[in-house]
């Protein structure tokens, strides 16, 4: 609001208030002849202030520019990334439910009422999606204008010059000689070309009487990168959204000559997006051929470290496609049919044969193990729900390299398979396993068993070398070590936007690297001719904000403006404007 508008605004408050007079807190009052009337009683005139009412629609306006507002969508963006916290503060339940189910167990009271507040399910939460869905909103409804504002603002010609150049911030001028042979006219053309050449948009202006003039300006990168930056943004939202509704992950244990296929039921476990169908399951299957594990044998300090880990696989693509071979590591995902496939955990895993009391084969094959430590100390669990007359199952370890402790204790001692052994507890009853309830296959649960085999019995620890048969006491079958596989724990991740998460994403850093690198500014030449003939310049520049290098531009123009013309320098400390150059409006108002 202007000067002259305020004045006459406060004029007519004076006006009114001295013909009607203002009561105070409840007391009449009068001033200049007038009565009033206070908030609480006396009598007052008919021009009362009417504060104007919003309505509905006038409220829905006032909310939506509130929302859209920058200052709103960076303390949405805040709130997001403080909303964040609890998910890696807490177990979330898409990751690992029996860890949630567990820790509400353990935590009796507070466990329940974190599990109401969805803080074991932040991502997918009512309040985390509402933080996510009005950043998303507010980010569009602040882009939108500020897009359209600045194409129109790119469109306009370049300000005015102001009236005094020599109070902005960076000032300079010139003189040159009558017998250059250049006019006030063409010292403007040339510094305009000169400014055009700098990647200035530049505006040559002839108000009339020898006043010409150029104003120029630059850097409309810098807003278009922060457009950039900001729509980017609500691409990574959007493409975010699209992963967690369509994609899905999975986690799949294969062991050395075993196969996946790319069905749900091939699944050890799977998480599905909320929008998942099973018809996004492309049909390619994977092979492991076989494992390596380099492990360090030089160096005596960190002696039996894994250096690398090689699983050489085949993949089909689709049903009837040629086989193809490939490697996968660490850091090194396959890619097969729209998935990415992780290579994240290995082991060993023992084949074995179990019999039952009557002879029968009631189990063979690997069971995979899961290590502990370095050397590969596994905790092994073989359940046989076939063996008759009773069920049979087994607990204990599997050592790669197994050695005798100096308190007499077997221990792994390399995890190189270099002597394996299978240290077991046998048991026999029912396994649990035929009332269809889900059970956990790394697990036993021996508390309605019957012991067989166990360090404390007579009997004692059943102890296995590769190609050895133990038989079980009381006629209850036998167990035999036949050999030894590896297995790979892989995940399995498909996700349909991430390559527009990754362009959205890299767009985001080039718009924000502009924003922060280009400066935007305006620069302005004016020449005249002064009484002796001599040709007088004049220049000053600009920057919209902050711009540190601002200084280097004006001497940078300076250097070429002496190039050019071969001028000699009037002393920039007097502040003298050129002669005879016209006036124009003051600086003031342009900024």
């Amino acid at each position: 609001m202007s000067k002259s508008v305020q004045d006459e605004e406060m004029k007519s408050g004076a006006h009114a208030a001295g013909a009607e007079g203002a009561g105070s807190n409840g007391g009449g009052g009068s001033a200049g002849g007038g009565k009033g009337r206070g908030n609480g009683g006396g009598k007052g005139g008919n021009n009362d202030v009417v504060l104007p009412a919003l309505g509905f629609f006038g409220t829905i306006r006032f909310v939506w520019r509130q929302l859209t507002s920058m200052r709103t969508a960076l303390f949405l963006l805040l709130l997001l990334a403080v909303a964040a916290v609890p998910g890696s503060l807490f177990p979330q339940r898409p990751a690992n439910p029996s860890v949630v189910t567990q820790y509400i167990e353990d935590n009796p009271v507070s466990g329940p009422w974190l599990d109401r507040f969805q803080l074991f399910d932040v991502y997918s939460s009512v309040w985390f999606s509402a933080i996510y869905l009005l950043l998303f909103i507010s980010l569009i409804g602040c882009v939108i204008p500020r897009t359209a504002q600045h194409a129109k603002a790119m469109r306009s010609q370049p300000p005015r010059t102001p009236r005094r150049l020599s109070r902005l911030p960076h000032y300079g001028a010139l003189a040159i000689p009558a017998d250059a042979g250049v006019t006030a006219s063409s010292a403007v053309q040339d510094a305009a070309a000169i400014l055009k050449k700098r990647g200035y948009r530049v505006d040559t202006r002839d108000l009339g009487g020898g006043r010409p003039s150029v104003g120029a300006e630059r850097g409309f990168m810098k807003e278009v990168g922060n457009l950039l930056f900001h729509t980017a943004l609500i691409g990574v939202l959007l493409s975010v959204a699209i992963g967690g509704l369509f994609g899905y992950s999975g986690q799949k244990i294969i062991v050395e000559g075993e196969t996946f296929v790319n069905t749900l039921v091939g699944y050890d476990s799977f998480e599905p997006g909320a929008n998942f169908d099973k018809g996004q399951l492309d049909p390619y299957s994977l092979r492991l051929d076989d494992f390596n594990v380099e492990f360090e044998r030089q160096s005596e300090a960190n002696y039996g470290q894994p250096l690398s880990f090689t699983a050489k696989m085949t993949t089909t693509p689709a049903p009837g496609a040629e086989p193809e071979k490939q490697v996968l590591k660490v850091n090194e995902p396959l890619t097969v049919g729209g998935t990415s496939v992780y290579l994240v955990g290995n082991g060993y895993a023992p084949v074995v044969t179990v019999r039952g009391g009557n002879g029968n084969i009631a189990y063979q094959g690997p069971v995979v193990s899961v290590p502990s430590d370095g050397a590969y100390t596994s905790s092994i669990v073989i359940k046989a729900p076939d063996a008759k007359p009773s069920q049979l199952g087994f607990v204990g370890l599997f050592l790669p390299t197994a050695v005798v402790g100096e308190d007499g204790r077997t221990i792994a001692s390399d995890p190189d398979p270099l002597n394996p052994q299978l240290l077991l507890d046998s048991y026999y009853g029912d396994l649990g396993l035929d009332g269809g309830d889900p059970k956990n296959v790394y697990a036993l649960d021996v508390s309605e068993l019957n012991q067989l085999n166990g360090r404390q019995l007579d009997s004692g620890g059943i102890v296995l070398r590769a190609n050895e048969t133990y038989e079980l006491p009381e006629g209850k079958g036998s167990i035999s070590f036949d050999g030894l596989k590896r297995y790979v724990a892989l995940d399995i991740h498909h996700d349909p936007a991430k390559l527009a998460a990754l362009i959205t994403s890299s767009l985001a850093l080039l718009g924000l690297i502009m924003s922060l690198f280009i400066g935007r500014r305006r620069a302005w030449v004016r020449a005249g001719t002064h009484e002796d003939g001599r040709t007088m310049v004049e220049y000053g520049l600009l920057a919209r904000g902050e711009d540190y290098r601002l200084e280097g531009e004006q001497k940078t123009l300076r250097s070429q403006f002496d190039k050019k013309w071969l001028a000699q320098t009037i002393p920039e400390s007097t502040g003298e404007p050129a002669g005879n150059v016209g006036r124009q409006h003051d600086v003031r108002e342009e900024k």
